[in-house]
């Protein structure tokens, strides 16, 4: 199983929307397998599809302190929100940047699992944060969407800046 290449913020293709997933087939079997050991090896505990420019509606989570019981969720859709709290979230796809989220503090969704088999789930806490956050990507957004423009811009440019010096 290989490690996939995450993009990097501002990269374009993260804003792209994530398509369904028609068929679970070897080829979604497979994304899903390489989403989880490049999800382990970059330390993160959540990663969907568009993150490694798959655009297809696949998220795969792993918030146990072990790392050891994996969610997929393939075609996920928030059913309802509810309650506020905030979050202090960071994201594979923008290195090192840390920041306060205001999200909702319980979410329930509906997913297929890694077999096809439909199922729905009520998250709080860290979990709910994390399915938030990776259904964002799905829809092409990221967690410094939810930021000043000002903090989004300063953000870009040392990102920028520091893949122009390692290139």
């Amino acid at each position: 199983m290989p490690v996939l290449p995450i993009l990097q913020y501002p990269d374009e293709r993260l804003h792209i929307v994530a398509e369904p997933v028609r068929l679970i087939d070897r080829e979604i079997r497979k994304l899903i397998c390489d989403m989880t050991e490049t999800m382990h090896a970059a330390d993160g505990i959540g990663l969907a599809a568009t993150q490694v420019d798959v655009h297809r509606r696949v998220v795969t989570i792993d918030v146990s302190p072990a790392r050891n019981d994996l969610l997929v969720l393939i075609n996920p859709i928030i059913l309802q929100l509810g309650g506020k709290a905030e979050f202090h979230e960071g994201c594979l796809s923008v290195p090192g940047v840390f920041a306060t989220i205001k999200r909702a503090g319980w979410v329930k969704i509906h997913a297929l699992n890694h077999e096809g088999r439909p199922f729905a789930l009520r998250a709080e806490g860290l979990l709910a944060m994390c399915v938030q956050h990776e259904v964002d990507h799905l829809q092409g957004m990221l967690f410094v969407q939810y930021l000043p423009s000002l903090r989004r811009a300063h953000i870009s440019s040392r990102l920028e800046v520091g893949s122009n010096a390692s290139s």
